[in-house]
């Protein structure tokens, strides 16, 4: 007859909740996160850009064959607002 011997086992124990825990510094807080603003650029309509042209002729005394530097004027001045 053979007998099988049992080893014994030492129970487990739960670890023990240590004061080191228990009085460490708190953790650091985690860095802001910055919020970066895109600038969004709207183009001006046609529409706009004519309006303003128009208003340049207008206050110019309305004379012809200065048309081109009305909307050009009407451009920079509006893309300028845009930017």
């Amino acid at each position: 007859m053979t007998e099988t011997a049992k080893k014994a086992t030492t129970p487990t124990k739960k670890p023990r909740a240590t004061a080191a825990k228990a009085t460490a510094a708190p953790k650091a807080a985690a860095p802001k996160t910055k919020t970066i603003k895109a600038k969004v650029t709207v183009m001006p309509s046609h529409d706009q850009i004519a309006a303003l042209a128009h208003r340049f002729w207008t206050e110019t005394g309305r004379q012809h064959g200065h048309h081109e530097e009305h909307w050009l004027r009407a451009e920079q001045e509006l893309f300028g607002k845009a930017s």
